[in-house]
C-alpha cells in the first residue's frame, strides 16, 4: 500500500493536487481513497459534487472522503472526553461544554490520521492519498503523538489495577473522579495506535508527504520551514509541487511582469529544495473542477510518470541532538569541498557550492545558536550549532 499526504500554505491549490492525484491513480486500476483532514473542507468542490463523512465511491476504482472530526472525537476520545468533564468540573460549576475542557490542539487532526490508520490496517485500498490542512497545523501535528503520551502519563499516572484499589479510597478523600477501566482501556488503546501510525508514517517504503507551494516570497518562506521539520521528523518528503505557474504561450503585457516574477522564485524553490525532485502545474485557463480537469491536471504535473511511485528515498537533511547542541546533515552529492562557502543571514543558512547557491530557512530549534564549526565528508555537510546562544 502507498499514503502520500499534501501539505502546503493555505490557498495554494494542494487539494486539487491531492484530488488529481487521486484520479490519475484511479485509472490505473488501483483502488485509491481520498481524504481530506482539513476542517474547511473543500475536496467535494474539486470534485464537484457533495461528499460524505464515510467513503464513497466516486468513479471506478476511486472513493473519496472528508472525515467528521466530531464523530471521530465521540468514537476515538468519548470515555476520556466525559471523564475529563468529570474530573475537570468536579469542583466546578458544570457550565463548560465538554468539547472546550477536552479537546485539545490537534485533537481533531490526530483522530483523523488514527482513521487512515484503520484504513491500512483493513487492506482494501491500494492508495490513500491526504488532503491535509494548512502546513502549520500539520507540522503541529507531527509533535502530538509524543505531546499527548507525556500529557496522559502525568494525568493518568496511576495503573489500572492500582485504580481498582486506591479508587474507592481517594475519590471520597480528594472530591475528583477517578479513571473507569473503560477509560484505563480507551487510553491504552490510543497509545497503541499512536505507536503504530508512527511507524506508518515514518515507513519511507510506505508513506511520502509531498509539499505544494505557489512561486511566491511568503509561500516559499513557509514551504522551506515545513521541509525541514519534516526532516527532522524523519518523514520522507519525495516531491514538491509548483502550482499555478504562468505558462510560457501566455504573452498578455499584464502576465509578464508576473512571469518574471515567478522566475525568479522558481529558481529559488529549485536552490531551496534540491535534490527533490521538483514538478509543476500551470495556470489553467480554467478553475480545476471535476475529473477531467483533475485528470489533465495530474498529466500536466507528473507527465508520462507514475505519480504514485516514490520520487525520492533519500534525506536532503536531517537534525540530531548531541551534547547539548545540534548537527544539521545535508546531502550534497558530487561536490568538492573548495567549492563550498557557509553564511548565515538571520533566519537562512546560505550555502554556496560554485555556482550554485542554496537557502535553509533554519527552524526555530536552530535560531538561537551560533555555528560552531563545519564539516564536509563523505557527500555531506554538517554544521554543528550550540555555544552562545545569539541575542
Amino acid at each position: 500500500m502507498r499514503i502520500i499526504l499534501y501539505t502546503g500554505k493555505g490557498g495554494v491549490g494542494k487539494t486539487s493536487v491531492a484530488a488529481a492525484t487521486a484520479v490519475s491513480s484511479a485509472k490505473q486500476g488501483l483502488k485509491t481513497l481520498v481524504v481530506s483532514t482539513d476542517p474547511a473542507h473543500s475536496l467535494g468542490d474539486s470534485f464537484d459534487r457533495k461528499l460524505s463523512y464515510e467513503p464513497e465511491e466516486i468513479m471506478v476504482n476511486l472513493w473519496a472522503q472528508e472525515i467528521d472530526t466530531v464523530h471521530e472525537i465521540e468514537e476515538g476520545w468519548g470515555k476520556v472526553q466525559k471523564y475529563l468533564t468529570d474530573l475537570f468540573t468536579s469542583k466546578a460549576v458544570k457550565n463548560i461544554t465538554t468539547q472546550e475542557l477536552t479537546i485539545f490542539p490537534g485533537m481533531e487532526d490526530l483522530l483523523s490520521l488514527l482513521k487512515i490508520l484503520k484504513y491500512y490496517k483493513e487492506g482494501f485500498f491500494d492508495v490513500i492519498i491526504i488532503d491535509c490542512a494548512p502546513t502549520g497545523e500539520t507540522l503541529a501535528l507531527l509533535s502530538f503523538p509524543e505531546m499527548l503520551r507525556w500529557w496522559m502519563e502525568k494525568l493518568f499516572p496511576i495503573k489500572k489495577k492500582a485504580i481498582k484499589v486506591v479508587g474507592p479510597v481517594v475519590e471520597p478523600i480528594l472530591g475528583i473522579p477517578m479513571p473507569s477501566g473503560e477509560v484505563m482501556n480507551e487510553i491504552d488503546n490510543m497509545y497503541y495506535e499512536l505507536d503504530e501510525m508512527k511507524k506508518v508514517f515514518s515507513d519511507r517504503d510506505i508513506t511520502s508527504i509531498r509539499i505544494v507551494v505557489n512561486p511566491e516570497k511568503m509561500v516559499i518562506k513557509e514551504a522551506q520551514r515545513s521541509f525541514t521539520y519534516l526532516n527532522i521528523y524523519d518523514f520522507n518528503v519525495d516531491a514538491v509541487v509548483v502550482n499555478k505557474v504562468i505558462p510560457d504561450n501566455v504573452t498578455d503585457d499584464y502576465f509578464r511582469a508576473w512571469k518574471d516574477i515567478q522566475k525568479k522564485y522558481k529558481s529559488d524553490i529549485n536552490e531551496s529544495f534540491a535534490p527533490i525532485p521538483i514538478y509543476y502545474a500551470p495556470l489553467f485557463e480554467t478553475e480545476v473542477v471535476g475529473t477531467g480537469m483533475l485528470n489533465r491536471m495530474s498529466e500536466e504535473i507528473f507527465k508520462k510518470e507514475n505519480p504514485v511511485n516514490i520520487k525520492y528515498r533519500g534525506r536532503a537533511q536531517r537534525i540530531d541532538n548531541e551534547d547539548g547542541g545540534y548537527i544539521l546533515t545535508m546531502e550534497m552529492p558530487f561536490l568538492q569541498k573548495k567549492d563550498l562557502s557557509l553564511n548565515q543571514k538571520g533566519d537562512e543558512l546560505i550555502i554556496k557550492a560554485g555556482g550554485i547557491k542554496r537557502n535553509i530557512t533554519l527552524p526555530r530549534t536552530l535560531l538561537n545558536y551560533s555555528i560552531k564549526k563545519a564539516k564536509f565528508d563523505d557527500q555531506h555537510l554538517k554544521i554543528w550549532f550550540g555555544g552562545e546562544k545569539n541575542e
